[in-house]
């Protein structure tokens, strides 16, 4: 019995998501071909297109369950006890984006922030993130360690700007000193969070 024509089709895009993880993982993203994929895949370019809008968007998808993973073990972790341990539960996601150009491009491009183009697990990630460092800080303020004149989800969308912010200069640098992502995102979150004397 011949297979379905829809199970063929999630069984080629699982087959183009899989041979691009393995590639990216070798190749690293910025070395991603096209042409390296369908080979090792064993497709047509246009298969690929019909599944993925361009490169960019088969890599939005991949760089979007990364995200979601990053969420995931954050989540994991539960609530910090303080805002240190805030700006740790959020270093392995800043650490992942400001690993290459290409995610943070992306990322910003997919999520509709920048541009029309946009991927649904993009988008849901920009979401959690507020999602889940507002339900901390909320916790937080609380328990006194975070400042309260303005409502969680506001503070947590601060968060969110200004780890964009941080690595967008990153990136910017022409010769990165030797502070990394998260040392620079510091001194903003603890200006930003701290309870107002």
């Amino acid at each position: 019995m011949p297979r379905q024509p829809q199970k063929r089709r999630l069984e080629t895009r699982a087959k183009l998501l899989e041979v691009t993880a393995e590639l990216v993982a070798t190749e690293g993203y910025s070395g991603l071909k096209v042409e390296d994929v369908v080979n090792r895949a064993g497709v047509a370019k246009g298969t690929l297109f019909s599944h993925f809008r361009d490169k960019d968007g088969l890599l939005a998808v991949l760089i979007g369950a990364e995200v979601m993973r990053h969420l995931d073990q954050m989540e994991e972790k539960g609530a910090p006890d303080s805002r240190e341990a805030l700006l740790e539960r959020i270093a392995p996601l800043l650490e992942y984006v400001a690993g290459d150009r290409v995610i943070f491009d992306l990322l910003l491009r997919y999520s509709g922030s920048t541009g029309t183009e946009t991927d649904e697990v993009v988008t849901e990630g920009f979401y959690r993130q507020i999602a889940i460092w507002g339900d901390w800080i909320t916790q937080l303020q609380q328990a006194g360690l975070v400042r309260d004149d303005y409502p969680a989800q506001f503070l947590a969308e601060g968060i969110q700007a200004f780890l964009n912010q941080v690595i967008a200069i990153w990136f910017c640098m022409s010769s990165p000193n030797e502070q990394t992502p998260l040392d620079a995102l510091r001194p903003f979150l603890e200006a930003w969070l701290a309870p107002q004397a």
